[in-house]
């Protein structure tokens, strides 16, 4: 890891826009003590600097060695104050917040029933979007508050407060049980995948049930059901229920669209929600309904009144270009696919510091496979090459393995026979430490291995003796997930009929649209 993403400060500084460090120095300037501040100076200094340099900035002889470190601690803290108050940044999570605070000091002060007055219209603002833990905190002052009987109000103020406290203590339990659940189902689908057994299937769901709590969904409130749905869509994923992880992402986007005035308050629950549609709807192969979401989520997302800050650039950027690709894989229109790399590649450079190693390696995967569909191999194994050089990968365990498996097939189309031998050893080796050596994988690195023997006139019965082999495990529940990150089918076919494989893609879209509409209108 470079110096420059270890320091904190740096990257800060680096993410300001020129409107945030122009207020940042009228926060600074407010008091003329602070015009030749040392924090400034560095802050100057760093703005300045391409890569951070210790020594360049000790060169400088505005600090210590001994007092660097007090000094960017000090400069941290300023910018996260004078980001605070910047307009952009005043989220009503932080508006609310910003009420409680006030209260205090007016409690602070004795002026108690101007705090109470301050602490009830947080306290009205919070529960209407669902901020319930910071509800909570309200109501626990206005309980210290009233519990000194310093404001002689009305008898039943306690009975009230009580219930409110009580209800929202129950709403709460509920919120972390679910998204305690929905955190470790998470994490296992981020670094496992699909289940790959039937003893993977009992353990997920023996896992699953065991946690969840029992609760009616109609007496929920909106973000408890949230939650709910986002444990159930995270299930219906891990054991490959498809349809059902359709039909729970679908609740979870439906839940805004009947209040959109929650997407301002929770724009990133609205896109993540919208993403995990469209990875079902790709899951169950259905691109007339992709479409239409995928439109709906970018005028949204286009919207003036859609909220706009960094997090929300770099998750929309995500979302938007990978479930734009995806789009092109359903619909089998590569070249349309290839159009769109140059400018993932400069969002990614410019978004580095807000994207993670995996989101990327993803895109690196998906950009393999639109030049795999193609027929530009070369630039494949460019791709497939830089997720397998990265040693330090935190992926999903089946995406490296799959790349592994596309990258013996692009070195096969390649024509690279002398560097197939190898790649079959290390392939093999890698899936076996992995435990992932499955029937279609198997079938696929003995087709390969036995290339060296087979004449020319002989390849397309051995592509049809594959074909069939691989064919009968398409609807299999463990080793369909080969297809789902490698058309292998279609590729086959396309090499038995000598046709494009977004040809070949592009003529089964067509019908399973039809058939997958029937099968989603009775869910």
């Amino acid at each position: 890891m470079t110096t420059d993403y270890k320091e904190n400060l740096f990257i800060l500084i680096k993410s300001l826009s020129k409107s945030e460090k122009r207020q940042f120095k009228l926060f600074v300037g407010r008091m003329d003590s602070n015009t030749n501040s040392k924090f400034l100076k560095l802050f100057n200094i760093l703005d300045k600097l391409e890569n951070y340099d210790e020594k360049f900035i000790l060169n400088k002889k505005i600090v210590s060695k001994i007092q660097l470190s007090n000094l960017k601690a000090h400069l941290y803290k300023q910018l996260l104050i004078s980001l605070k108050l910047n307009p952009s940044h005043q989220t009503l999570k932080l508006k609310i917040r910003e009420q409680f605070d006030f209260a205090i000091i007016l409690y602070n002060k004795g002026l108690y029933k101007q705090s109470l007055k301050l602490l009830d219209k947080a306290k009205n603002l919070a529960l209407k979007n669902e901020e319930k833990y910071t509800a909570f905190e309200i109501v626990e002052l206005e309980k210290l508050i009233e519990s000194q009987y310093i404001t002689r109000s009305m008898s039943n103020r306690t009975e009230v407060l009580i219930s409110d406290s009580n209800l929202l203590i129950k709403q709460n339990n509920i919120a972390s049980m679910l998204s305690n659940l929905s955190l470790e189902l998470y994490e296992r689908l981020i670094k496992t995948g699909y289940a790959k057994s039937d003893e993977e299937f009992r353990e997920i769901t023996r896992f699953f049930f065991e946690r969840m709590p029992k609760i009616s969904v109609v007496n929920l409130g909106f973000r408890e059901k949230l939650w709910y749905n986002k444990v159930h869509l995270w299930y219906s994923l891990l054991i490959q229920d498809f349809l059902s992880s359709y039909k729970y992402a679908m609740k979870w986007v439906d839940m805004f669209n009947k209040q959109p005035e929650m997407i301002i308050s929770h724009p990133v629950f609205y896109l993540k929600g919208n993403n995990y549609l469209m990875e079902s709807l790709l899951l169950i192969k259905y691109p007339a309904k992709f479409r239409d979401i995928l439109k709906k989520l970018t005028l949204n997302i286009e919207s003036l009144s859609f909220p706009k800050n960094d997090n929300i650039e770099a998750l929309s950027f995500l979302y938007y270009y990978n479930n734009r690709i995806n789009l092109y894989f359903l619909e089998g229109d590569f070249k349309k696919g290839l159009s769109l790399i140059e400018t993932i590649n400069y969002k990614i450079n410019q978004l580095k510091d807000r994207i993670d190693q995996h989101h990327i390696m993803v895109f690196y995967y998906k950009m393999a496979c639109l030049y795999f569909g193609c027929e530009d191999y070369e630039n494949t194994i460019v791709y497939l090459n830089k997720i397998i050089s990265n040693k330090a990968l935190k992926m999903r365990e089946d995406l490296l393995c799959f790349t592994r498996v596309l990258n013996l097939v692009a070195h096969y189309e390649a024509g690279f026979d002398f560097h197939l031998e190898r790649n079959l050893r290390d392939t093999y080796k890698f899936l076996i430490k992995m435990n992932d050596l499955h029937a279609v994988q198997k079938s696929m690195i003995k087709f390969l291995k036995s290339l060296g023997n087979i004449y020319p006139h002989e390849l397309k019965d051995y592509f049809i003796k594959l074909y069939n082999e691989i064919k009968i495990y398409e609807e299999d529940p463990y080793e369909r997930r080969s297809f789902l990150y490698l058309d292998i089918i279609s590729w086959l076919e396309s090499k038995i009929n000598n046709r494009p494989i977004g040809d070949v893609i592009k003529e089964k879209a067509e019908k399973i649209n039809r058939k997958v509409k029937h099968s989603i209108e009775h869910l």
